[in-house]
């Protein structure tokens, strides 16, 4: 595509990969970062600045403070299209995926590529050589993991939610108090995984239901929290309707709670919320891109934690089990016969790939993420 949008919170590593992208690029390339005084001024002409860098690349950091660039964008795409550049013109980059997506979407249509990007995955942290362990209580922000302790990457995590609310909520949403949005984020992590009830967090926060939803809105965009929907079809059964809530990066549910080490984690009532919040996302992460996942629930107790769905129907029935020796439920077993899923998996904290009843297969975590990701697995 002509245009590429890298989306995702900020300290993901965005910057750094574009960075390799320019230093590499055949026809060489120019880097802008809106945030640096410098740059901005470079673009006071920004029709004259941009049409003069042709053919090169231009990657234009924290795009989210220029909007008005995009309108830009297309005619330049448009004229370097004509002159027979097909590709490589414009690397974007920016934190807040809703708002970008919208405002590209409207100019761009038919020009534009998205990409997702998100922290260090698991299966990601056990090939660079980290331990589980540190990983899930650190989370996979790079800074947090390869921190020289615990206290210095409890530190580092602290700092990172105080200046999202300090800077980011201000800037995407000036509107919204930072305070009570981070109480709300506290909340969350306490809720971990749980389902969204929006009249019981305002009652806490004391605001209305449609508030908690922006916030939460809000959270999804800068990708700090994920609403996982739950799977709906006309099954004869009592569905469950409200979506759950997943703070994304396991080191900042820790953090939100005050959970230091990973001993503290292991001592704590969202321990297993917390690892099952973990397995889900790094799972997402791998899913192809015609994938979506859900949840399944019934009101009489048949639950999926992660039901992934192709081309309509559901395929893959994931229950999370932070046990060394995991066992799936009854509830996991009726809901897959349900829904009529023969591929029924069991993560565990463990290695070794093994049968369990009900037709479960236990498997490690990087092991069903390479499965899923694996070009077979759409067979």
């Amino acid at each position: 595509m002509p245009a590429v949008v890298l989306l995702g919170p900020r300290q993901v590593g965005k910057t750094t990969l574009a960075r390799r992208i320019a230093a590499d690029w055949p026809s060489g390339a120019v880097y802008l970062d809106l945030e640096r005084p410098s740059d901005q001024r470079r673009l006071d002409d920004a029709e004259a600045y941009l049409r003069a860098q042709s053919p090169r690349l231009v990657v234009i950091d924290e795009i989210h403070h220029a909007p008005e660039l995009f309108a830009l964008l297309r005619s330049l795409i448009d004229e370097r299209r004509a002159a027979g550049q097909r590709f490589g013109h414009f690397l974007l980059l920016g934190s807040a995926a809703l708002d970008l997506m919208r405002q590209s979407s409207e100019t761009l249509a038919g020009r534009v590529a998205y990409l997702d990007m998100s922290v260090v995955t698991a299966d990601e942290a056990e090939t660079a050589g980290e331990p589980a362990g540190r990983f899930w209580s650190r989370g996979g922000f790079p800074d947090s993991l390869l921190a020289t302790d615990d206290p210095q990457s409890f530190l580092w995590r602290q700092d990172f939610i105080r200046s999202y609310l300090e800077r980011d909520v201000p800037m995407f949403a000036p509107r919204m108090p930072a305070q009570t949005l981070g109480r709300l984020w506290t909340m969350l992590a306490h809720q971990q995984g749980g389902l969204l009830n929006q009249a019981q967090l305002a009652a806490g926060l004391g605001v209305s239901a449609p508030t908690v939803g922006r916030y939460v809105d809000l959270l999804c965009d800068l990708h700090l929290v994920r609403r996982l929907m739950p799977w709906s079809a006309n099954l004869g059964k009592r569905l469950v309707k409200s979506p759950k809530v997943y703070v994304r990066d396991s080191g900042l549910v820790h953090a939100l709670l005050g959970l230091a080490t990973e001993n503290e984690v292991l001592g704590h009532p969202v321990a297993g919320l917390s690892y099952e919040g973990m397995v889900i996302e790094t799972l997402i992460q791998h899913l192809p891109a015609a994938a979506r996942p859900w949840f399944y629930r019934t009101h009489e107790g048949a639950e999926i934690d992660l039901l992934i769905e192709r081309g309509g129907r559901p395929g893959w029935a994931v229950e999370v089990k932070r046990s060394t020796a995991p066992s799936p439920d009854r509830g996991f077993s009726q809901a897959c016969d349900d829904l009529g899923i023969t591929r029924r998996y069991v993560v565990y904290p463990g290695q070794e790939r093994f049968a369990l009843r009900h037709g479960a297969q236990a498997i490690g975590l990087t092991d069903l993420a390479r499965l899923i990701s694996a070009p077979a697995a759409d067979t």
